[in-house]
């Protein structure tokens, strides 16, 4: 897979992917993540990518031009699954979407800012608009980050042991069962006994039963009627 990414503010997302999981995945070559400073692609010599909104109003919105000028380079080059663009007003993430993408091959994602983009970028050019949530933040590039390691974490290969995000709360619509490791005792509070049993089928049924209870009372919306 490929991540090409769109920033107004690039370094924002130079420690994300320069560690941990998401490192790893670029070094093995099972993904490559590409940032693009939105200021690059600029006409002017001030480098300015955001102007005022007509009909006026409180703060500025990002020119069509350098948006459109990268990702026309962008497909020049190679075929795109999809383009995304993280708004405050997009669809909500889920790990249904995350699952969904992983399986494709190359993605680009527009980190929006200020009050947004030209909303003719979004109909010229955005075929996917996601948020991570009901709130704001101040530019696209953490949100970006997010959706990119969702979906990344998921590629065959990245995680040491691939069953392990089968596992992951929302997978089943599930919050994922309590864990528990060394010691089997701390300061009074033992490991339940199922967990040390050896008995895989009895601990199998015991965490699918603390999901369900943990789901019903932590996020009753998502259990299905």
């Amino acid at each position: 897979m490929r991540i090409d990414i769109i920033s107004a503010v690039p370094s924002l997302l130079e420690s994300p992917f320069a560690d941990s999981i998401l490192q790893r995945a670029q070094t093995k070559g099972i993904v490559t993540v590409k940032i693009h400073d939105l200021r690059d692609y600029t006409n002017n010599k001030h480098r300015k990518i955001d102007d005022y909104a007509f009909g006026g109003g409180a703060g500025m919105v990002m020119t069509i031009q350098p948006i459109a000028d990268c990702i026309n380079k962008l497909k020049e080059e190679r075929h795109y699954d999809e383009v995304i663009y993280m708004t405050p007003d997009g669809e909500r993430l889920t790990q249904t979407m995350s699952n969904q993408m992983s399986a494709l091959g190359n993605i680009i994602i527009l980190c929006g800012h200020y009050k947004g983009v030209d909303q003719r970028v979004r109909d010229l050019f955005i075929t996917k608009e996601i948020t991570i949530g009901d709130y704001v933040l101040s530019g696209g590039e953490l949100a970006a980050a997010v959706l990119a390691d969702s979906i990344i974490r998921l590629i065959p290969g990245v995680l040491n042991d691939e069953t392990s995000a089968l596992t992951d709360s929302f997978q089943d619509d599930l919050l994922a069962p309590p864990v528990y490791t060394r010691p089997a005792e701390y300061e009074g509070k033992k490991v339940p006994e199922i967990l040390l049993s050896g008995d895989q089928q009895k601990i199998e049924t015991w965490r699918m039963d603390q999901a369900q209870k943990r789901t019903a009372k932590l996020r009753p919306d998502l259990l299905k009627e």
